[in-house]
């Protein structure tokens, strides 16, 4: 600073011009990073821990905002799931698969399976004739679908009956994870080491939680009981993903079979509205599942909220 004829100091004439410049918080700085690397929406509601919502417009902003929100230490949750916890207590990026992650298509001319994308709404899916989404909320995508609980309220060893055969994962350290049927005839997740790593312990798990027990329903937040199917079923990992509530990991696409969904005479129902809940070693059980998908706690530790908004019935 120049002094005047008093000889006390003036701020320079640049510094008068521009002013201070204001701190960034962590949360400003977050979402500058997050707006110049992606080509979708972000929308900041501006709350004082922190919220925000991406739309992507691909799966490399996903892939971004995943990055990002581990470096900051944000929750990335997905927008949509009914009855979704509400997270005010820590920074969080919702993130809604929107109409650019909405392709869905036979895998072929003759083929009964379907390939769907996070975005795809269960409208479309059940006026495509997939029996499995009749009688499903028409208005929910497909990866908010995958999350609810009640949605997905199979009777234990029959997740079957969703029609789900496979499913493209990201987990929290950025792992693309294939999960779909498991047998001496198909151990394609095994590639994945990550997977590979978890497996066995997930069996161990199911080995020790009275899984196979005669009760028909399944009371804990995650399908465990994919791992013990039904007599002529197979084990299929991706139905481990049911009802997970947006707390395991990203969808990035599904495949589903209509020949292997639920019949159309045989309305879906579920009682996920009329539980209390895990008792204390279902939650522990919970616990150490969440832990072995999101070691990272990039995901909600709780997602979803343990009654549904839709009442009793389907």
């Amino acid at each position: 600073m120049a002094p005047d004829n008093s000889g006390m100091p003036l701020p320079s004439r640049r510094a008068f011009l521009s002013g201070r410049r204001a701190e960034r918080s962590p949360w400003d700085a977050f979402l500058t990073r997050l707006r110049r690397g992606s080509d979708g929406q972000v929308f900041d509601f501006s709350t004082s821990a922190g919220s925000a919502r991406l739309v992507p417009a691909n799966m490399q902003d996903v892939y971004r905002a995943r990055s990002l929100c581990l470096e900051h230490g944000i929750t990335m949750a997905l927008d949509g799931v009914p009855t979704a916890a509400s997270l005010t207590d820590a920074p969080v990026l919702w993130i809604e698969p929107g109409t650019a992650l909405s392709r869905y298509e036979r895998l072929g001319p003759d083929d009964s399976r379907w390939f769907v994308q996070p975005g795809c709404l269960i409208g479309d899916l059940e006026a495509a004739g997939l029996p499995q989404f009749r009688d499903q909320p028409p208005h929910l995508t497909v990866a908010a679908w995958l999350a609810d609980r009640r949605a997905c309220d199979w009777d234990r060893g029959h997740t079957a009956d969703s029609g789900l055969v496979h499913a493209m994962v990201l987990l929290s350290d950025g792992t693309q994870a294939n999960f779909g049927a498991f047998g001496v005839d198909n151990q394609k997740p095994l590639d994945n080491l990550r997977v590979q790593a978890m497996i066995p312990r997930l069996f161990e798990l199911h080995a020790q939680s009275g899984a196979v027990a005669a009760a028909s329903t399944w009371e804990s937040r995650y399908r465990l009981d994919a791992l013990g199917p039904a007599e002529g079923r197979t084990i299929n990992l991706a139905h481990l993903l049911l009802g997970h509530g947006g707390e395991l990991g990203w969808v990035e696409w599904l495949v589903f079979d209509e020949r292997q969904g639920q019949a159309a005479d045989r309305p879906y129902q579920s009682r996920w509205g009329n539980r209390p809940g895990p008792d204390a070693a279902g939650q522990a059980l919970d616990e150490t599942i969440r832990s072995l998908f999101d070691p990272d706690g990039l995901f909600p530790a709780l997602g979803q909220m343990f009654h549904s908004p839709y009442g009793s019935g389907a």
